[in-house]
């Protein structure tokens, strides 16, 4: 057997290795440019729909900057738009694109379960460091 065959290239895993690395940065910067198409639909400027808007209006200049459409509704002024989504609760946030469809009710205080919902991934925050051992409190 030829000594050749039984060796994988090092120069061809690194390769592919940096295919993966190229392929995988590619993804994350297409999905840094995906668009958001957002409607809310709010009852009048009743204290929830005042906490929805603030919210969400929040929660998309921190994590989608320059990548978002944001629609707000009220329900009693338009009432056939909520009628048409089948819009039974407000405040409700519909997320058109990017797909699928998704709905989320209540006042989008709940910034983790909003943006799980919205399918925005938000990078990990640092552990803070361990106390030391003789500083630990009881």
């Amino acid at each position: 057997m030829a000594e050749d065959e039984t060796k994988p290239d090092a120069n061809s895993a690194r390769d592919g290795a940096e295919d993966l690395a190229a392929a995988l940065e590619r993804a994350m910067a297409d999905q840094s440019e995906v668009k958001y198409v957002l409607t809310l639909y709010v009852t009048g400027m009743r204290p929830s729909s005042q906490r929805a808007i603030d919210n969400i209006q929040r929660l998309c200049e921190e994590h989608l900057a320059g990548r978002y459409e944001l629609k707000i509704i009220d329900i009693y002024q338009q009432p056939a738009l909520a009628e048409g989504e089948q819009i039974v609760a407000a405040p409700t946030l519909v997320k058109r694109l990017p797909e699928p469809l998704r709905r989320i009710i209540g006042d989008m205080s709940d910034e983790g379960r909003v943006l799980v919902a919205m399918g925005i991934k938000v990078p990990e925050k640092p552990e803070p460091p361990a106390a030391p051992a003789g500083n630990r409190p009881l």
